[in-house]
Order: C-alpha cells, then sequence, then structure tokens
C-alpha cells in the first residue's frame, strides 16, 4: 500500500508546485482520520489543494464558502415538505462529501461554525432527532484569512480542538512561481488530474496508521508535552485531552508515511506545533507556536 501514497502525493505535485511539506501535512491529517485547518492569505493554493486531493481519491468535492448570513441548515441540510408526496424530504447539505472545503470558516457565525462540531467529531448529523452518517473518508479542510479581520468571528476553542492539524502553505518562492507562469502556456489543468487512489484504499491507509508502533516512552514524551501546556504560566488554556490523542495519531500517520512501521522522537517534535499550537490559547498575545518550540527544548527526549 506504500506505493499507493507515493503515486497520491506524485498526483498532487502536478497540481501544486512547490508545496512538499504542505501536501505531507494534509496527508498527515488525512490518514491520522482527523481534518485540516490552513491559516493563510489568500490565492496560495488552498482550494486549488483540496480539489486536487479529492480528484487524486476518486471522492465527493464540496466548497461551502462561508459568509454571516450563513445558517447551519445550509451547512448540513434540511428536511423540507414535498408537498407531491404528502412527505417532508431531507435536503442534503455540503457536508455529504468526502472532501469538504469550508473557505475562509471565520466569515460564518458562531452558530453556523457550531453546526460542524458534531459531523467533525462524530462524523454525522443530527436534524430533527434524526443522525444521518456522511460518507467516508470524511475530512474537512478549512481555511482562514490570518490577517484580515474585518467581518470575522474568532472560531471558539471547542471548534479549534477539532483540527488535527493547522499550517500554512506561505508564498512561493521565485522558482515555484516561475513555474506557475510556465504551466500557463502548456495549458495543464488541475482539472485533468486523474484519480490515483480510491475510497477504499483511504480507508484501508488509515487503518494501517493505527497500527504503527508508538513505544511506552514516547507515549510519555507525548504526554509530558501535552501537559506542559497546562501548566505553562504563559499559557491560559492548555492542549486538551483530544490533542493528546491526536498528536499520536498524526506521530503515527507520518511515521506510516515516512516508511516506518514505528514512531521516532523526531516524528513528535516535527508535529507537535501544527497539533498543539492552535489548541492551547497564550497570555499576553505572545504567538501559541513559540512557547511550543520553547516546551520542545524543556522536555527530555526519549
Amino acid at each position: 500500500m506504500r506505493d499507493r501514497i507515493e503515486q497520491l502525493v506524485q498526483n498532487l505535485n502536478r497540481a501544486i508546485v512547490g508545496k512538499h511539506e504542505a501536501i505531507r501535512l494534509v496527508l498527515v491529517a488525512l490518514l491520522s482520520g482527523g481534518h485540516a485547518l490552513l491559516e493563510d492569505v489568500p490565492g496560495v493554493g488552498k482550494t486549488l489543494l483540496a480539489k486536487s486531493l479529492a480528484k487524486s481519491i476518486d471522492g465527493k468535492f464540496q466548497r461551502l464558502q462561508c459568509t454571516p448570513d450563513l445558517l447551519p441548515s445550509d451547512v448540513t441540510g434540511t428536511n423540507i415538505w414535498n408537498p407531491s408526496t404528502g412527505s417532508f424530504e431531507f435536503l442534503a447539505g455540503p457536508v455529504f462529501a468526502n472532501i469538504l472545503l469550508t473557505d475562509e470558516i471565520n466569515r460564518a457565525t458562531p452558530r453556523t461554525q457550531a453546526a460542524l462540531l458534531e459531523v467533525m467529531e462524530e462524523h454525522q448529523v443530527t436534524i430533527d432527532g434524526h443522525s444521518r452518517k456522511v460518507p467516508e473518508p470524511f475530512f474537512v479542510i478549512a481555511t482562514q484569512n490570518p490577517v484580515e479581520y474585518q467581518g470575522t468571528f474568532p472560531l471558539p476553542e471547542a471548534q479549534m480542538d477539532r483540527f488535527a492539524l493547522s499550517l500554512s502553505l506561505g508564498y512561493p518562492t521565485e522558482a515555484e512561481e516561475l513555474q506557475m507562469l510556465q504551466r500557463l502556456s502548456t495549458g495543464f489543468a488541475p482539472e485533468a488530474l486523474q484519480p490515483c487512489i480510491s475510497l477504499e484504499e483511504v480507508q484501508q491507509l488509515q487503518k494501517l496508521c493505527t497500527q504503527v508502533t508508538v513505544e511506552l516512552s514516547l507515549q510519555q514524551y507525548i504526554l509530558n508535552l501535552v501537559r506542559a501546556t497546562r501548566q505553562d504560566e504563559e499559557v491560559t488554556l492548555g492542549a486538551s485531552p483530544r490533542g493528546t490523542l491526536a498528536l499520536q495519531k498524526a506521530v503515527q500517520a507520518l511515521a506510516f508515511l515516512e516508511g516506518r512501521d514505528y514512531a521516532i522522537p523526531d516524528d513528535v517534535k516535527e508535529l507537535a506545533p501544527h497539533v498543539l499550537s492552535h489548541r492551547i490559547i497564550s497570555a499576553g498575545g505572545r504567538r501559541s507556536s513559540a512557547i511550543v518550540d520553547r516546551l520542545l527544548r524543556s522536555i527530555a527526549i526519549p
């Protein structure tokens, strides 16, 4: 199955120029069974990445453009009355997809943001007392602009905690941007990407990731790091137990991507800033990622 991962990475690299690390982290989120939060400025390829991933795994893609007037029923779906049948029929919302791009999620009101809480955690939505499962695998890629705050609503801690990883694509290098210009003349269209892996194989890969060995000493290292976020003087809210589990799952997925059936401390060190930073609230306005980096340097490595 590892050759399938290599094919998936190559397929994504055909559409996304130069963002190898971002692709790697998004795949870690997918294979660990979590979701990804992309915090970046507009126009760097976030939507393209989500659409290319959906095409590569032959999954159903839905895009949800968040605005202040978006309603919870616009997210989950609703029951509508059908006069011809004399009964209510369920009209599915965009969450009934394999890859859901929630664009500019912080432009939706807290009420609408809350509509995603159940489906991101339990892969189901409950409407009028009836629960409906969404397709599997189910993967949310949400975006938000970290610079523009006018007309936005900050994501509550419960929402942030649902994301396995947070990451940024960043601006391309000069060489990468030149390559993007050259692609315009070749006529390459990301829409022309062909599936290279099936949804069933993605689910198999997710199961294989859970079998990656994490030694007790490494689990203690993860635990020490997470608990340190709750005790640090610069932190007002530390990472939750959900964050502890997410870090181990992400570590297992990264080890699997690297071709190993066991995790190592370097996996934890690489992923901790992406898994924990968005889960903690710092005091005094200090960047959460800087706090995580400091804790990584202070905790003994097994």
